[in-house]
This record gives structure tokens, C-alpha cells and sequence, in this order.
């Protein structure tokens, strides 16, 4: 979707948060590749967007997968399978570190 995030809708989906993508989104911005906005409903809130450039960026970004997987002569659906393993490794392993905490 290109709709926008806000800031924190984005560094939940990135695992990270937002302090840390701060630096990185500023970046992104001067290359022109998104645009960091304020909410029209809430001016407290910061809004993250794809430019065209952005959006052009993705779309390339989104062919590397199906390409290492065609080098490494691993299947597509191989590769989504490993992809699933790894969110819910990921998600199992922060689960143990909120129960941690």
C-alpha cells in the first residue's frame, strides 16, 4: 500500500523503534526517496510516504529475492517458506523477551 505511515505504525513493522529510524528517514528524505509529513488530524503525529523515486526504488527492491533465489536455484516458494520460519523466529524470540522483562 502506499498510503502513508505514521512514524510509529512504521517502526513497528520494521521491528525497530522510532528514535532509531529517525536518522535513517531523514536520509531517505534527502535522497528524495520519501517524504515526512504531519498528520492533517493530528499535528503531533509524523506521516512517512514513498516519493515516485521511493516507489520506483521498491519496486526494484522487490525483485532481489526471486533473483538471489534463481542464483542460489532455490524456489520461490522455498524462499517465502524460509521467510515464514524467520517471522516467527523472530516473533517467538521477542515474545521470550517480553515475558523477560
Amino acid at each position: 500500500a502506499d498510503h502513508p505511515l505514521t512514524l510509529s505504525e512504521l517502526a513497528k513493522r520494521l521491528h525497530q523503534d522510532a528514535p532509531t529510524l529517525s536518522p535513517l528517514l531523514k536520509r531517505l528524505e534527502a535522497r528524495g526517496l520519501l517524504q515526512r509529513t504531519r498528520s492533517a488530524e493530528d499535528e503531533r503525529r509524523l506521516e512517512v510516504s514513498l516519493t515516485a523515486d521511493g516507489i520506483a526504488l521498491r519496486a526494484q527492491a522487490e525483485q532481489v529475492p526471486t533473483q538471489m533465489a534463481s542464483r542460489l536455484g532455490v524456489s520461490p516458494e522455498r524462499l517465502e517458506q524460509l521467510h515464514e520460519a524467520m517471522i516467527e523466529l523472530i516473533d517467538a524470540s521477542q515474545r521470550s523477551l517480553e515475558v523477560d522483562a
